[in-house]
């Protein structure tokens, strides 16, 4: 008999698209460059910046890396 395999689902992390674009920008970096510089696919970075996706906490991680920012500063906040 098989062992049951442990299906746990990742907790998802709503952008703030917009603030990620300017920092994006700010440096200024295109999609493409920051992509390198992260190792997130720029489709992925494109699909979370026109908010067509969420994304994994270490997706996140890596993108606050890429920027110099906490990775808090990319996150969507309620409200403002």
């Amino acid at each position: 008999m098989e062992a049951p395999t442990s299906k746990r689902r990742r907790s998802r992390i709503k952008v703030d698209a917009e603030a990620l674009r300017q920092l994006r920008e700010s440096f200024p970096l295109t999609v493409r460059e920051l992509s390198e510089r992260s190792e997130v696919s720029h489709n992925t970075i494109t699909m979370i910046e026109n908010r067509h996706r969420t994304a994994n906490p270490s997706t996140v991680r890596k993108l606050a890396a890429a920027l110099g920012v906490k990775p808090s500063e990319l996150m969507w906040k309620e409200g403002g």
